[in-house]
């Protein structure tokens, strides 16, 4: 055998090595390793072409390429996914800058002169998992840049000049479904909703950074991160100190975990899972753990009953989130549960207290029962009033018409108005005289114009036959007593 030596050795590695086939060749000023390229730190302007199919990483950092044109890659490079563009002084990238390299992972486009994300800037990176966009100037952040970023775990944008990130493309959880973790730090953050914020998951905000923004400060701000603290969430526990946010007419900013009981806001302390409900309601106690890929989940009663699956008839449900779902409460089964994760790197321990209230002291039953018992008290109190309004004896003018006609007025005047003996038109069996007394009234003549009855006058007298007819007749021009029960004759 004829011993190899150091140069032939060398050939046949250079052989073997894509970069010495026939269709590749390592551009002038780069390092080439297998499938890697590096040309970092060579005073390139433009991306060095032609690039080798096969190059799967691609190191470009700390050059002078301050444009990213769509023809950078003007052949597909389907086995790229690591590019590195950290340090160019990049101002521009076009939309069309991905098209040909649709299997990237990790893309790093650092300390550069960014200041917008366009729409659909980044939408061909389906297989995106590593973002890194800190250290720019970018202040407009257009929500469907991230368009079809399925894969994307982390993003980093600290060190920005956004004043608003759309954080509903968190809270809808179809944009970025596995987005693990989000640098908002060193912005121009003044605001973020903070009942949004609390509603993502755990393993969401152990990894959302908010430190070094001019935030306004308020309780519910406070109350997040205090809960993030007593769940010792890394991006609470380690950055504490540049936390700070600005009160009104305050000249510096103040740490936002020292709010509690200071004034103007006086900022209670979060309570930690405390869950209110009523008799015989079904609640959902959730196991928000910062651990992703849980391997196994379980549930400890007050009791001390450990729940792996149904339990109680069906009353106690382990779901497959992870969540325990309590039906039919009783008082019984109030207080602290306890739900225990078997994460990925270490175990975690979580505690829902549950408050189980009767629902005819505090509960909205009896609100509700309160209520219905006010509309009818009012229902009744108008039934009754239109009842008094309309169905009591009229008194009214308007009811005239049916009272029972007056009495004649030729036998009221002349008579007394408190005597209860009426005058004697003539008595049974007694003569009225030459007419019979019913045609004597007709034919008076106490009858003014026009035939009417004139009330001021006095009826005439029939003529007297004797002493027993003028006893019988009333002379109208006589004085009688008012209270007499019967009438002086003269």
């Amino acid at each position: 055998r004829v011993p190899m030596g150091p140069l032939s050795l060398l050939l046949a590695l250079s052989l073997l090595s894509p970069w010495g086939s026939a269709g590749g060749s390592c551009p002038p000023r780069c390092v080439c390793a297998s499938n890697l390229l590096s040309c970092s730190q060579a005073n390139l302007s433009t991306v060095p072409a032609p690039l080798p199919r096969f190059t799967a990483v691609l190191d470009l950092s700390h050059n002078n390429v301050t444009r990213l044109r769509a023809d950078w890659a003007p052949a597909r490079l389907p086995h790229l996914h690591a590019l590195l563009l950290s340090h160019n002084g990049l101002a521009f990238v076009s939309t069309e800058a991905f098209t040909h390299v649709p299997r990237l992972r990790h893309l790093d486009l650092s300390s550069n002169r960014l200041r917008t994300l366009d729409e659909n800037l980044f939408s061909d990176l389906g297989e995106l998992e590593v973002l890194l966009l800190y250290n720019n100037e970018i202040a407009t952040v257009d929500r469907t840049a991230f368009e079809n970023l399925g894969r994307l775990r982390k993003l980093y944008l600290g060190q920005n000049r956004i004043a608003r990130f759309p954080l509903e493309l968190l809270r809808e959880g179809t944009r970025l479904p596995q987005l693990a973790l989000l640098d908002l730090s060193a912005n121009r953050l003044r605001a973020v909703p903070a009942g949004e914020l609390q509603a993502l998951p755990a393993w969401l905000r152990d990894r959302l950074y908010l430190h070094n923004n001019p935030l306004a400060c308020d309780c519910p701000l406070f109350q997040l991160l205090d809960r993030g603290r007593r769940r010792h969430l890394s991006a609470v526990e380690d950055f504490q100190d540049e936390l700070r946010c600005s009160l009104p007419g305050a000249a510096t900013l103040i740490k936002i975990l020292d709010l509690a009981g200071k004034q103007p806001l006086n900022c209670s302390k979060a309570r930690e899972a405390v869950l209110e409900a009523h008799l015989g309601d079904t609640v959902t106690l959730g196991c928000d753990s910062r651990w992703q890929g849980v391997r196994s989940r379980h549930w400890v009663t007050p009791g001390g009953e450990r729940v792996l699956g149904d339990g109680g008839n069906g009353s106690v449900v382990l779901l497959a989130n992870g969540s325990l779902q309590l039906r039919a409460l009783r008082p019984e089964d109030a207080g602290t549960y306890s739900c225990w994760v078997a994460g990925p790197l270490l175990n975690e321990t979580l505690y829902v207290e549950l408050l189980v209230h009767n629902f005819t002291l505090h509960g909205p039953h009896d609100t509700l029962n309160t209520a219905y018992t006010t509309l009818v008290g009012c229902i009744l109190s108008v039934v009754l009033v239109l009842i008094y309004l309309y169905l009591t004896p009229c008194r009214c003018c308007c009811c005239r018409g049916t009272e029972k006609p007056p009495a004649p007025r030729d036998d009221s005047i002349n008579s007394s108005v408190l005597s209860t003996t009426p005058n004697h038109a003539g008595g049974t069996g007694e003569p009225c005289g030459s007419h019979p007394c019913g045609s004597h009234v007709a034919s008076s003549g106490g009858t003014g114009q026009n035939g009417r009855f004139k009330g001021g006058g006095s009826p005439p007298l029939p003529a007297r036959q004797g002493p027993k007819a003028q006893r019988k007749v009333s002379d109208p021009d006589s004085v009688s007593s008012v209270f007499s029960d019967t009438p002086i004759v003269v």
